[in-house]
C-alpha cells in the first residue's frame, strides 16, 4: 500500500472506478459494498469516501463513465459522412457490440442495473440511449434522403424506426454476453440483416401492411 500512495489521483480514481464497475456488475448497486470496492482497488475505505463522497455518487460516475467511453466507441465510427449510411450503420453496430462484449461488466451496469434503482442513475443511463438513438436517426434520416424513388419517411417515422434499432441492440448485446460462442461481428451481422433489409424496403414504399 505504501507504493501506491505516490499514484496520481486520476490513476486513483480509475482504480477505483474499475473495481467498482467489477463489484456493481455483479452484485448489483444495493448489494456491493464500499468495503469489498475499497479492497478490490487495493485502497482504503476512507480514501474511496474522500475522492467520491458517497456509494451514490461512485455509482453515478461508474454509470457516467462508462457511457461516454460506449458513446465514444460508435461516435468515431459513424460521423464520417463521406461513407454511405448503411456502411456506417454497419460500423456502429460492430463498434457497439465489439465493446459491449469487451466490456460486460460496464454494459451490465448501463444495460441492467441503472435502470432498476431509481433516480438520477436511470436519467444517466436514458442519456446515453438517447445519443446513440440521435446517431442512429440521422443515419436513417441521411438513408432515406438518399433512397431512389419515392420516399414517404417523416420525421416521426425515423425517430420510431431509430429507437427501435437502439432497442433491439441492447437486448441482442446482452442476449450475446450470456451466450457462449456469440461474436460482436455475429451479433451485428444479424441486427444489420434484420434491420437494414426492412429499411431498404420501406425507403423504396415497399411497406408491410395487415391483410
Amino acid at each position: 500500500m505504501a507504493g501506491t500512495k505516490r499514484l496520481p489521483r486520476a490513476v486513483r480514481e480509475r482504480q477505483m472506478l474499475d473495481a467498482a464497475v467489477a463489484c456493481f456488475a455483479r452484485q448489483g448497486y444495493q448489494a456491493a459494498s464500499m468495503d469489498e470496492i475499497a479492497e478490490l482497488a487495493g485502497v482504503s475505505k476512507p480514501l474511496v469516501y474522500l475522492y467520491l463522497n458517497s456509494k451514490e455518487e461512485l455509482f453515478t460516475a461508474c454509470i457516467r463513465r462508462e457511457a461516454q467511453a460506449l458513446l465514444a466507441a460508435v461516435a468515431e465510427v459513424v460521423t464520417d459522412v463521406s461513407v454511405p449510411p448503411d456502411e456506417r450503420l454497419w460500423a456502429g453496430l460492430l463498434a457497439f457490440f465489439e465493446h459491449t462484449a469487451g466490456h460486460p461488466d460496464a454494459w451490465a451496469v448501463l444495460s441492467r442495473h441503472a435502470r432498476t434503482q431509481g433516480e438520477p442513475f436511470a436519467t444517466e443511463a436514458a442519456r446515453m440511449r438517447e445519443e446513440i438513438a440521435d446517431f442512429v436517426t440521422g443515419l436513417i434520416g441521411e438513408a432515406a434522403r438518399a433512397a431512389h424513388g419515392p420516399v414517404e419517411i417523416g420525421p416521426r417515422d425515423v425517430a420510431a424506426l431509430a429507437q427501435a434499432l437502439v432497442g433491439s441492440a441492447e437486448s441482442l448485446a446482452t442476449w450475446a454476453n450470456g451466450t457462449p460462442g456469440a461474436t460482436a461481428r455475429e451479433a451485428a451481422a444479424t441486427l444489420m440483416n434484420f434491420a437494414w433489409s426492412g429499411l431498404g424496403n420501406l425507403m423504396k414504399n415497399e411497406r408491410w401492411s395487415p391483410r
